[in-house]
């Protein structure tokens, strides 16, 4: 049986940078350590830094209890790759609370922060393509007084109601669908007379999801890995079922129990930005092995 892994499976930049400055921070000798948030939207990952003392805050209100209580005084705050709000930047950033802020927000969703603010001010009305509930597009909204619209398909394009009089400006969440965002931007350049569209989906996104699709269409079988809370790893699993109908969606090894069949010649793999190589290679290493 052929085993063919996608060359852009497993960790994004951003997600690896943000990893790593927990790690530097847990290399020094000081206080609790705390993530805001997940660091990463993979159970393994985040399981090994709590059995080293990596503490995860969950909320905004979370946050101000902790603030309030004193007990954050000389403790480690890690801002994960997806980014927050201003308000949580404020709150982190007052000098009476002692804390540390590490900014590990992924450049390319800071970029989006940038982008939101600068035409929000300008006057110009925000679309976002993305998921409302994700943590980077609420971090996205934060920056602009939560003053904008989320959208994550076509149909809920046709349904917002628009002033053709009003200016518009139009981003996406990093790892949204390209080909969703690329339709959703066809219907309002029509629909709409002055429209700033800013394609702000990462270039690694765009890669590991047309490298998943050319994949899927090769191959009998596909093997997708990652967090099931993972947002871009979900992309990766719709967009190999549709070229690929054996198509397995698991967290790591542990979660695979299905029997391939013998008339499968070619397997396929990928992962998500937030899936660690040791996870892949394990999968890798039993698929060629056990089929």
């Amino acid at each position: 049986m052929d085993v063919k892994l996608a060359k852009t499976a497993g960790f994004c930049y951003g997600v690896e940078r943000a990893v790593n400055a927990v790690y530097d921070e847990l290399s020094h000798d000081h206080g609790a350590i705390y993530t805001y948030g997940p660091i990463v939207h993979n159970e393994t990952v985040v399981g090994e830094l709590k059995e080293k003392g990596v503490n995860v805050i969950d909320s905004f209100d979370e946050l101000k209890e902790l603030c309030l209580s004193g007990s954050m005084n000389g403790s480690s705050v890690i801002i994960r790759a997806h980014g927050v709000g201003k308000e949580v930047t404020e709150l982190l950033s007052r000098p009476e609370y002692g804390i540390k802020v590490i900014d590990a927000t992924c450049p390319f969703v800071k970029k989006i922060h940038d982008i939101v603010t600068e035409h929000y001010k300008a006057g110009e009305k925000i679309i976002v393509t993305g998921s409302a509930v994700h943590p980077e597009v609420l971090g996205i909204l934060g920056q602009i007084n939560n003053d904008a619209v989320v959208i994550e398909n076509l149909e809920e394009a046709k349904k917002l109601l628009v002033n053709i009089d009003d200016k518009y400006c139009i981003v996406s969440q990093t790892t949204f669908n390209l080909q969703k965002f690329q339709d959703i931007i066809e219907f309002f350049s029509k629909k709409l007379y002055y429209v700033n569209v800013v394609n702000t989906i990462c270039n690694a996104t765009q890669l590991r999801q047309k490298e998943a699709y050319e994949l899927s269409r090769e191959c009998d079988a596909m093997i997708v890995i990652g967090g099931k809370n993972s947002s871009n790893t979900a992309k990766l699993y719709d967009i190999c079922k549709k070229a690929c109908r054996a198509t397995y969606y698991i967290g790591s090894l542990e979660d695979f129990d299905e029997d391939i069949d013998s008339s499968v010649h070619c397997v396929g793999i990928t992962a998500g930005a937030s899936t660690p190589k040791t996870i892949i290679q394990e999968v890798l290493k039993y698929v060629r092995d056990e089929f």
